[in-house]
């Protein structure tokens, strides 16, 4: 591959090669399904029990099939940018090391995590089915020289905090010029004393926040809302987070209410609650995880019983964002005390006084303690007890008991798109910081930049940022296109917190010692970064349920 201005012959051959090297990665694939489904078939069924006996393995699929849509996505991006005349040297060469990193881990080992390494071999795979003239151009396309000129046409940008052209349309990037401009001015250079101090978001980002649209985005306009695309979402969301992923993930929390009153509720609710949302009137939080429970929602504990007009609530929540200052609680609860599984979760709108610094839950039948955390922490995290803490009647989301887990499961689809998006924006504010202090810092009479070893994190930095950026914003036009996605929301959810983690690492080490040091904001980020795999669904879990996906996908 040259790593030269290339001329139309060469850019047309690359493209070629690219759409010509997927059949092949797809045979790869569909061989590694049939051979899992060998192995966790029971009965003429997936067995869950065999999933999990098979677990390294069942990622292994997970992870292989995310890399898979992952090159698929960048193939057609960069399709699309030379069709409408927008695929420049720097596009060229984020597509040409993209495609060699990725299908030389595909041959090689994909990294699920630190110390876990999944190879062919595990899947029960050979892979002579790479061998193939596409595979063999593409695959020696990540090279120094590469990474170099990137690096290079990346300075020439200085400033600007995406790197490559994204692929949308104007009124996107209008979108995101717009809360660029917000999160640079009103965010930036605040975030890191929150972080420090370890103090809630002012109250006068929020409003800001509110009159921007931020979270009336994405619902319907007869509902008060702006009526815009999951795409839209996603770019709000990068922007915000790479500010702060604390402002980011405020919106994160509008998200999940306005999904859950959209799928579930009732038409009364629906013009009840969401106007309120989206003119920020009312701020919500989502009440679902418990002690003992984390992903196992199916054994959740907390019971609400019917008493005459009003559900009374008993028992503890944890994990809970953004609890004390909010307004109502989407709280997934047990109604029926008969049943010890999903049948029996109800979803409550449960309204509470919004809490102070002094007096964080004011609520009679309501308790709750702050936990310390790492990052994360514009909005706090608390645990919650409950006793007798009474929510009307009317509020039953959907007015049918039994219906809370189907509800919640519709939400995850958005959820997940918008946690991509976050960390997106978490990666690239990791890599804007790591790239002007290798630009600033002066080592051996050069700048840190100028060296191999950093220029070619910052390299692969923007490279797969643009990887999970194109497989987010895939599964977006499929929720906008009313399509199913969960498959494609947990996919670019699980390959874009390793991303965010691989930024934010890289960056605090290019920031050597100083990254350490607190007053560095690397170090805040790298904390941030950290939860992007275990929330909304943790690593481990995402990869379990994409494995179950795919494998029902594949006998369909």
């Amino acid at each position: 591959m040259t790593n030269e201005p290339q001329s139309e012959a060469l850019i047309q051959d690359l493209l070629e090669h690219c759409h010509n090297v997927i059949p092949a990665i797809e045979t790869v694939l569909n061989t590694a399904k049939s051979q899992m489904a060998a192995r966790v078939t029971v009965d003429g069924r997936v067995s869950g029990k065999a999933v999990e006996q098979e677990q390294f393995a069942a990622h292994g699929l997970s992870w292989l099939a995310t890399y898979v849509e992952s090159l698929r996505q960048m193939a057609n991006w960069a399709q699309n940018l030379q069709s409408g005349g927008r695929f420049g040297e720097m596009e060229q060469l984020i597509l040409q090391i993209g495609f060699g990193e990725y299908l030389n881990q595909i041959r090689g080992g994909i990294p699920m995590s630190q110390g876990e390494i999944v190879r062919l071999q595990d899947l029960g795979v050979a892979d002579t089915a790479l061998d193939t003239a596409a595979f063999g151009a593409l695959a020696k396309g990540n090279t120094d020289c590469a990474r170099k000129r990137l690096a290079e046409l990346m300075i020439e940008r200085d400033g600007v905090s995406t790197f490559g052209a994204c692929g949308l349309d104007e009124e996107y990037e209008m979108i995101r010029d717009q809360f660029r401009r917000f999160a640079d001015d009103k965010v930036v250079p605040y975030a890191h004393e929150w972080h420090l101090k370890d103090e809630l978001i002012p109250m006068e980002i929020l409003t800001e926040m509110g009159e921007l649209g931020v979270f009336g985005l994405t619902i319907p306009e007869e509902y008060g809302g702006f009526g815009m695309s999951k795409t839209a979402m996603c770019v709000v969301s990068e922007e915000l987070s790479r500010g702060y992923i604390g402002v980011g993930s405020l919106g994160t929390r509008s998200e999940i209410a306005a999904e859950l009153i959209l799928g579930g509720g009732t038409e009364a609710q629906k013009h009840e609650w969401l106007p309120k949302i989206a003119a920020a009137e009312i701020l919500p939080t989502a009440v679902f995880t418990e002690p003992n429970t984390g992903s196992d929602l199916g054994s959740l504990r907390t019971r609400a019983v019917r008493d005459g007009g009003e559900y009374v609530v008993t028992g503890n929540k944890t994990w809970i964002t953004h609890a004390a200052r909010t307004d109502v609680m989407t709280m997934l609860v047990r109604t029926d005390p008969d049943t010890e599984n999903y049948s029996g979760l109800s979803m409550l709108l449960a309204e509470k006084p919004r809490g102070t610094e002094d007096n964080p839950f004011p609520a009679e039948g309501m308790s709750g303690g702050e936990i310390e955390v790492l990052g994360y922490r514009g909005m706090k995290e608390y645990e919650l007890g409950f006793d007798g803490f009474k929510v009307k009647a009317e509020n039953l989301l959907g007015g049918v008991e039994g219906q809370g887990f189907k509800q919640l499961m519709q939400t995850f689809e958005s959820a997940r798109i918008q946690t991509a998006a976050r960390a997106i924006g978490v990666a690239q504010c990791a890599m804007g910081l790591g790239m002007k202090y290798a630009l600033d810092r002066k080592q051996f009479g050069k700048s840190l930049i100028e060296f191999p070893r950093i220029y070619s994190k910052l390299a692969m930095m923007a490279v797969e940022i643009m990887i999970t950026r194109q497989l987010s914003y895939f599964a977006a036009r499929e929720k906008d296109n009313d399509r199913r996605c969960d498959l494609e929301a947990g996919m670019a959810k699980l390959l874009g917190a390793r991303v965010a983690w691989m930024c934010a690492d890289n960056g605090l080490q290019i920031h050597g010692g100083n990254g350490f040091a607190l007053e560095y904001p690397i170090s805040r980020v790298l904390c941030d970064a950290r939860i992007l795999n275990i929330f909304e669904g943790a690593a481990e879990i995402q990869a379990q349920v994409i494995a179950r996906r795919v494998l029902e996908k594949g006998r369909n």
